[in-house]
This record gives structure tokens, C-alpha cells and sequence, in this order.
């Protein structure tokens, strides 16, 4: 199965060019960036970018990446991240169970 540039909904992921989002990857990572580009088999470049590592004993660490390329074989969602309630979040008191890989 490959992930293709349209989604099922008809959004293209063009329309998120410059766009803060959040990618989950196959082996459950979360990774959030200003979506800078891509190419046919949704390699992704993400800018001012960061990892957010969850945790059941501590908030969610986030790990400062900067430029970014993830591998379009690699990655499970791409989703919009609205800037205004992400800038409200307290991470430091958010809890939870880091995502496990995705199984076919």
C-alpha cells in the first residue's frame, strides 16, 4: 500500500505547502514543521521543526530538529495543525502513551 499526494477526502497535500503540520511516521513518531516541500513519493521537507516525544511519567519533550526531511515510505498521517490552539497547549503537563508502529 502507498500513500498517494490526494487523499481520499480530495485534499492535496500542496494545499499544505507553508502550513504548520503534524506527520506521524510508521514506527510512531510525531514530528511538527512548517511544511517547506515534497516530491511524487511524499518525501517531505518540514522547517522550524521538532519531535514531541510522549511520556505517561512526564510532559512531552520536544526535541528541536530544525530542517527536516522525512521519507515518504515512512510516513502513516499528515494532518494541519491549527497554530493558535498548539500555542495554548501546556506540554509540560500532557501525559500520555507514546504511539506504537503502525501494523499492516
Amino acid at each position: 500500500m502507498s500513500v498517494t499526494a490526494e487523499a481520499q477526502n480530495g485534499i492535496r497535500i500542496g494545499s499544505l505547502h507553508k502550513s504548520t503540520v503534524s506527520i506521524i511516521t510508521a514506527d510512531g513518531r510525531n514530528f511538527i514543521g512548517t511544511l517547506k516541500g515534497f516530491d511524487q513519493t511524499i518525501n517531505v521537507i518540514l522547517d522550524e521543526s521538532h519531535e514531541r516525544v510522549f511520556s505517561t511519567t512526564s510532559g512531552i519533550e520536544q526535541i528541536v530538529l530544525g530542517l527536516h526531511i522525512i521519507r515518504g515510505d515512512n510516513i502513516a498521517v499528515i494532518g494541519l495543525i491549527d497554530d493558535q490552539i498548539d500555542s495554548r497547549l501546556d506540554l509540560g503537563n500532557i501525559r500520555g502513551e507514546p504511539l506504537g508502529p503502525v501494523v499492516h
